[in-house]
């Protein structure tokens, strides 16, 4: 397995109950796993204490052979790759300079990128369809182009390991799904790990091989789609009535409407 998490307690200072209670993770090579929960249940915390910027109080975490809060940052970052919802804009950069960014672990310190490099962005740039994008200015890229130039960043780090953090907020029907394709094909052709932690829940049971549903910081189901996101499970998690209809032999999930109390003042 690229990441492991066992058993694993986290909690943060200043806080009554742990933000994650017993969870437990695993990821292979060549394997999409998507986390899923409302708001509050844990994803974020599940994302940190993965990386190492979030130390557990109780249980493991394994990344590539070797605990997560052993790893260097600067080694990490040639196993593990981040893609962001969003990023705050410091300065005017091109696309290609952005992805560029991603080379940095392998380059030594101050030192200038290689041929090899400027290759790797330049394949990191196709494999996500943003080679056109290279000499473009981020500040003109709509927000499913950024998360293409943001993904090729991640690519030319040459991970093992991908984790994509709410990659689809504020993203449209048509960016969604090109966006959860990529991943897929990356997934499958270069047989990297990925972690999607999503609110997208029906992308996720068509996309992943496995989900982890969280409430309030423990597992309320880990497996397939169809063996975790049934009626009774849903509905209890994300306190609304659902209705669950198959499609293509995978759970999609339909809100129902439910009257709310109005003032009658």
């Amino acid at each position: 397995m690229i990441l492991a998490l066992e058993h694993v307690h986290a909690r943060y200072p200043g806080t009554e109950r742990d933000a994650l209670a017993g969870v437990s993770l695993g990821v292979s090579p060549g394997e999409l796993v998507a986390v899923l929960g409302p708001n509050g249940s844990g994803k974020t915390t599940l994302v940190r204490v993965a990386l190492g910027t979030l130390a557990p109080s109780a249980g493991s975490v394994v990344v590539s052979g070797r605990r997560a809060g052993e790893w260097d940052r600067r080694a990490l970052a040639r196993v593990a790759a981040v893609v962001t919802q969003r990023e705050e804009m410091t300065f005017p950069q091109r696309a290609r300079e952005s992805v560029m960014l991603g080379r940095y672990p392998h380059l030594p310190p101050f030192a200038a990128p290689r041929s090899a490099d400027h290759q790797a962005v330049r394949d990191a740039l196709e494999a996500c369809d943003a080679l056109g994008l290279a000499d473009r200015w981020l500040e003109t890229l709509s927000g499913g182009e950024q998360q293409r130039v943001r993904l090729a960043r991640a690519l030319a780090q040459e991970p093992q390991l991908l984790v994509l953090d709410e990659p689809t907020a504020s993203l449209d029907v048509k960016h969604e799904m090109e966006l959860f394709e990529r991943v897929r094909a990356l997934v499958d052709r270069r047989k990297l790990a990925a972690v999607v932690i999503t609110h997208h829940v029906n992308l996720a049971a068509r996309f992943a091989d496995r989900v982890l549903l969280l409430s309030r910081g423990a597992s309320a189901g880990s497996g397939s789609a169809r063996e975790v996101l049934t009626r009774e499970t849903v509905e209890r998690v994300f306190e609304w009535p659902i209705a669950i209809q198959a499609f293509d032999d995978r759970p999609q999930m339909i809100p129902l409407r439910r009257e709310l109390p109005t003032d009658r003042s």
